[in-house]
């Protein structure tokens, strides 16, 4: 009779660690669904970060040529005009 309670024991413990091994699991899954998160959440924000400084150094040299522009239309032209030939010569060869 032993025996049997002492079966019914050993599979008794089994069952507790097998659910404490489960709840480890869930627990380690937590942890790490959780630090993913923590990690996107900073990439985000860096990418955010980027895209702010290059939106701004964009409206910085827009601003700029058009000053420069307003202040030197005909050379603007000339440059406009230059570039617009060497890109065409260059599309010509290709």
């Amino acid at each position: 009779m032993s025996r049997m309670g002492d079966s019914g024991t050993a599979s008794q413990g089994l069952g507790e660690q097998a659910q404490q091994v489960g709840q480890n699991l869930r627990d380690l899954g937590s942890q790490v669904r959780d630090q993913a998160q923590q990690k996107y959440n900073e990439l985000s924000d860096h990418a955010r970060e980027y895209y702010d400084q290059g939106r701004q150094k964009a409206q910085e040299m827009e601003q700029g040529l058009e000053s420069y522009i307003q202040e030197k239309p005909l050379q603007a032209v000339l440059i406009a005009a230059g570039v617009g030939v060497l890109l065409g010569l260059l599309w010509k060869r290709s």
